[in-house]
């Protein structure tokens, strides 16, 4: 049924995801909405009474038409500022794929990381990792989807046509094989300023 089973104070309840979805049986035809609804109630239904103090709260310090001009990545910026991005640091955490530390590529990627200035590397770490927040400890204690997880460069043998793109649960950046540095520079920020997270499907 597309209800969702729940304890709340000890008690369990069956709560709907939609109303009058009760009895309503989970079918092929309707299984993408089904998952939709329950990930909703379990991210945020589930708690849409502390979510609402919490906002309230937050809205009398800073009014809502005041940080609606933010997207969610400015808003992380704004609110932690510019992080100190230490490239050794991400270089001696990163694991390759396809790619060795001494491929051509690796090599420009490096180099142009490191022309990057600080808020184009707060934006590449946001577009990898889904944050542009450093570790407490370093590199070494970059989180992903499964806990610890190192920054990734994996190879992309489509087309060099193509951006960058990033796989941010797994701080996973697959990137092309290109031609030029000036060509892997250029579409490298490109792709961290016009794609904030750079989202892929694996």
């Amino acid at each position: 049924s597309s209800g969702i089973n729940a304890e709340y104070g000890g008690v369990s309840e069956v709560r709907e995801l939609k109303t009058g979805s009760r009895n309503v049986l989970v079918t092929n035809d309707n299984k993408k909405e089904y998952v939709k609804l329950l990930c909703q109630m379990k991210m945020t239904g589930s708690i849409r009474s502390q979510i609402k103090a919490f906002l309230d709260g937050f809205y009398d310090i800073i009014p809502r038409h005041l940080i609606s001009i933010f997207s969610d990545s400015e808003l992380e910026l704004l609110i932690s500022g510019l992080p100190s991005i230490d490239i050794d640091d991400l270089k001696a955490n990163t694991e390759y794929h396809k790619y060795q530390v001494n491929s051509l590529q690796v090599q420009w990627f490096w180099r142009a990381l490191r022309s990057f200035s600080q808020s184009e590397r707060a934006k590449f770490l946001q577009f990898v990792t889904g944050t542009s927040k450093v570790p407490l400890q370093g590199f070494s204690a970059l989180e992903g989807m499964n806990g610890t997880q190192k920054f990734q460069i994996h190879r992309d043998d489509r087309s060099t046509d193509r951006l960058p793109s990033a796989h941010t649960c797994f701080n996973q950046l697959d990137l092309p094989v290109y031609e030029t540095y000036d060509k892997l520079r250029k579409q490298l920020l490109t792709a961290i300023s016009e794609c904030p997270e750079g989202f892929g499907l694996a």
